[in-house]
């Protein structure tokens, strides 16, 4: 074969040669894209679905309320330890830990295990009840409120009379600067700080940032926490009753947000006239929605599931409404599990609607 005609018989082998190359590492990209898209977690993220709200009675609206299943979908929301402002997927969390906070030691502590903390610090004196927990990158300090009955227990005269001492005592105390505070509050927290106040600072001393949270009674010890401790990243609370006096609302400085649920009676007590609120409410609506910052309503809460769901904490099926005869919504919306339901049903309504939280 002349060279001439040898020459470009290998070049043209070498062309064909140099496009068969390029289609087939084409194809062979487009497999591995499809096949890492096939990965699981590298799939669309699925619709989560609400919870359905359990009717509550007089067999469930006392603690402790092991049956919850708590922290569910976790990986999928995890806590935002370095949040600046409102977060609902915070508000949730957070309302989890209010909720299982009224259960044994040994029930927390396994359910905190498995939410991915590391270590736990229960401290109880008197009728004062809270724990310290520590993720790696911040802990939660959750405080539990009042405990006239719980469910399964005898009857403890010695831990209703501490409680009903804590919640009647509303005398006005000195606190700060010329603050005044609920007297029964303050002495409660007092029980517990000699206690609480190393372990807080030791975790700050190893770079986690302390989140307050707590319901009711909780609520306002986690509040007057927070104002003591002043460096914490947030304080969460629900169901708060009203704390201090003008002067600690003027100086209360903490970022704090205050979740109301419906009717609850609980936020309206004591009386406005020496006391008030501190912190930005976030209100559950009877509806059903969550109330943004500026005073709108966000959409009915239906499950996504195949039920809707009253934020007065009845199940609804077709006509079968609960006619509130037995349990006022005023005491029923104060119950701890369906703040924690309707925050999460929050959360699943902006992440299927708006693709995020």
């Amino acid at each position: 074969m002349p060279y001439t005609n040898f020459k470009k018989s290998s070049a043209a082998f070498l062309n064909r040669s140099y496009r068969l190359t390029r289609w087939w590492t084409g194809l062979s990209i487009a497999i591995l894209f499809a096949m890492m898209a096939a990965l699981p977690g590298r799939a669309e993220t699925p619709a989560l679905c609400k919870k359905e709200a359990p009717r509550i009675t007089f067999e469930n609206i006392s603690p402790p309320f092991d049956q919850y299943d708590y922290f569910q979908n976790r990986l999928l929301l995890p806590f935002e330890y370095d949040a600046s402002s409102f977060s609902l997927i915070n508000a949730w969390w957070l309302a989890e830990i209010s909720t299982l906070v009224y259960s044994d030691t040994a029930y927390i502590w396994q359910r905190l295990r498995q939410a991915g903390f590391k270590q736990v610090q229960f401290i109880q004196h008197s009728g004062t009840y809270c724990f310290v927990a520590a993720h790696e990158r911040f802990a939660i300090v959750a405080f539990r409120g009042s405990e006239i009955w719980r469910r399964g227990e005898g009857f403890d005269a010695q831990r209703i009379l501490a409680d009903m001492k804590t919640n009647i005592d509303i005398r006005l105390s000195d606190w700060a600067d010329g603050e005044r505070v609920h007297s029964g509050f303050k002495s409660a927290l007092e029980d517990v700080w000699t206690a609480l106040l190393p372990e807080i600072e030791t975790l700050q001393t190893e770079g986690l940032k302390i989140w307050i949270t707590g319901h009711s009674l909780g609520a306002a010890l986690a509040t007057l926490a927070a104002d003591r401790l002043q460096d914490v990243q947030g304080l969460y609370t629900f169901g708060s009753p009203r704390i201090g006096d003008k002067g600690f609302q003027a100086h209360f400085q903490v970022q704090a947000y205050r979740v109301v649920n419906g009717k609850d009676i609980v936020a309206t007590v004591p009386g406005e006239g020496p006391f008030r609120h501190v912190g930005e409410r976030v209100w559950i609506a009877p509806n059903g929605s969550l109330q943004d910052r500026n005073g709108r309503d966000g959409k009915m809460l239906d499950t996504g599931c195949g039920e809707d769901i009253s934020a007065s904490g009845d199940t609804v099926k077709g006509s079968q409404i609960d006619s509130g005869l037995l349990i006022p919504h005023a005491f029923r919306d104060h119950n701890p599990m369906l703040y924690s339901i309707f925050l999460w049903n929050a959360l699943v309504e902006n992440r299927n609607v708006n693709g995020k939280i």
